[in-house]
Order: C-alpha cells, then structure tokens, then sequence
C-alpha cells in the first residue's frame, strides 16, 4: 500500500482527485489525501505567494516519512517568487512542458525531502478538458458553441493550449460557455473523459501518473 498527500489549489482539484484519481488508484493499492492549501488562518485556496505553501510541503513531507507528498499546482499564474520562477532559463523558455519540468526541478531543490514528488498541470486544470470537447455538449443549449475550443483542439494539443490572460484553457472556456463553474462543471467533466484518455494526450501529466505508479514498486 503507498499513501500519497496531495496539495492542491482548491475545491475544483480536491474534487478532480476525490472524484477521479482516488478510486481509480485505490484498486491498485496507491491512496490519495488532498489538502487544499492554506494561505493564511481560516482561509483556504490560491497560491498568492509561495512563501506561504513551502512550510505546508515541508510540513506533510516530515509528519510521514513513510509516505509521498505530490502538488497539483497549476504551471498558469504561479507567484513570482515560485522556486525558478525568475531565473533566465525559465523566462527565455517557450514550451510550456519544459517550462514545468524545469520549475519542478527547482521545487524539488528547494523543498529537500526524498519523499516528495512536485508536479505542475500545463498550463492549468482545464487544459485536461481540451482532451475531448464533445465532452461539454451536455452543459450547452447549442453544440455549435463549442466550435472554438473545437478549433482549437484540431490544432493543439491540450498541454499546448497557451497561458495567455485571454487565450488560457480556462478563459477559452468561459468564453463559449459564459455559466462555466470550475468547481462544479470542471470535476463532473473530467469524470466524462477519464484518467485514460487524459494520459493519452496530456504527456506532461502521464509523466506524473507514471511516478505515482512507480511508488508500488518502491513499496
């Protein structure tokens, strides 16, 4: 059995691993605890500064030696003062998997602990969404709404899909479909497409799920 905590930005990503990743995983034997993020007494959610989750990870990696912790963080709007988030490799980098590898990378570096497992989305939740469109049709009076993000996905790959303040996979969304909540419509829509077709065509995010695999080995 491997125990795996997982840090999370929100409700929408504590339902995606609740909803999605936790049962799938459980009939292998890994189990998966979400933890929002705190990011100050009694609130919950975000990550407005990275100062405030570093003793968060270092505190989860310490309470249990015997298991993983992991982050499910968005690569989109990550703080200024992210691990890397400022150095010239990153800035002068234009693809957005390798830019995640490389944030990882320092984030790993800057946590310490042998238990720990970072991971960012590319470039954020809802790029996952991108994996099959047709997926939305049953939250839309007409299909034919959905012809932009079809467009774009003819073209792109989901991981591809920019992190622009107009063109993120989040604001592609709200624009065809202004009643677009992420944490109701986003979690119920990823349980549609699955973990399958996810790791199909979001390479970054398979890498991931491929560690966490890996973990029934060590074990």
């Amino acid at each position: 059995m491997s125990r795996v905590y997982l840090l999370v930005e929100g409700q929408t990503e504590e339902a995606f691993v609740n909803e999605l990743l936790t049962p799938y995983y459980a009939r292998q034997g890994i189990y998966f605890t979400p933890i929002i993020v705190s990011t100050s007494p009694g609130y919950k959610g975000g990550m407005v500064r990275y100062a405030k989750i570093k003793p968060q990870i270092e505190k989860l990696c310490r309470q249990d030696a015997s298991a993983h912790v992991t982050t499910l963080f968005d690569l989109y709007a990550l703080p200024g003062d992210f691990p890397g988030k400022s150095s010239p490799t990153y800035l002068n980098t234009r693809n957005g998997k390798r830019k995640a590898e490389f944030l990882e990378a320092e984030l790993a570096k800057d946590i310490g602990h042998r238990n720990f497992i970072p991971n960012l989305i590319v470039h954020e939740f809802e790029a996952l969404l991108f994996v099959q469109i047709d997926a939305f049709e049953q939250w839309t009076d007409d299909d034919r709404a959905l012809e932009p993000l079809r467009a774009v996905r003819n073209t792109t790959s989901p991981e591809d899909i920019n992190d622009s303040p107009l063109t993120a996979p989040s604001k592609r969304i709200l624009t065809v479909m202004t009643g677009y909540q992420k944490t109701f419509h986003g979690p119920l829509i990823a349980c549609d497409i699955g973990l399958d077709a996810m790791r199909r065509e979001c390479p970054h995010f398979a890498q991931w799920l491929q560690k966490i695999e890996a973990l029934r080995e060590v074990d």
